[in-house]
């Protein structure tokens, strides 16, 4: 993986704290003035490592997906939710997530990625308890309201949706 361009600023208010960024295609890191080049260059290899480690996490593998999946099924619907491939997709503008119980295959909108990890497991709980129940009758949503941050995870998208001027709403309601 090649290295960002890095932009350090030095700042004389700043006297302990240090804070990096990704501005577009760079990484900004503020530094306090008083620090050595040597002290610099450590913190900019720290900060780099830190910003990296973070966006891994907010942009997690198909594998982490897969795992994260599991995790949730043996959680929330014991473990009866199995599926056999979960994958980030880049083709889905009109829903979250789709899933195809015949095969058994998950698949998450790669636009779900950067948005917190509550939401993600929701949207992966919802396309798992399809697995369960096809559709989305009163059993679906009883698996899915397993789920403690449904509600407040279904809240989020319809805000992001809105925000966004996503019409209509790119997932169900019902």
């Amino acid at each position: 993986m090649t290295q960002p361009q890095v932009e350090v600023r030095r700042s004389k208010r700043r006297r302990r704290t240090v804070s990096a960024y990704r501005d577009g295609d760079r990484v900004v890191v503020m530094i306090p003035a008083s620090l050595s080049r040597k002290e610099e260059a450590e913190w900019v290899e720290t900060m780099l490592a830190r910003l990296e480690r973070s966006e891994r996490r907010r942009k997690p593998s198909d594998a982490d997906l897969m795992r994260r999946a599991t995790e949730l099924s043996d959680k929330y619907l014991g473990g009866l939710a199995v599926p056999e491939t979960v994958r980030w997709v880049d083709n889905q503008r009109s829903r979250w997530g789709s899933c195809t119980p015949g095969d058994r295959t998950i698949r998450l909108s790669s636009r779900l990625q950067g948005m917190p990890g509550w939401v993600v497991d929701y949207v992966l709980v919802h396309e798992l308890a399809h697995l369960l129940e096809p559709g989305h009758d009163a059993k679906f949503w009883a698996w899915v309201d397993r789920y403690p941050q449904a509600e407040r995870a279904k809240g989020y998208l319809i805000g992001w949706s809105a925000a966004a001027k996503v019409d209509p709403p790119p997932f169900e309601l019902d």
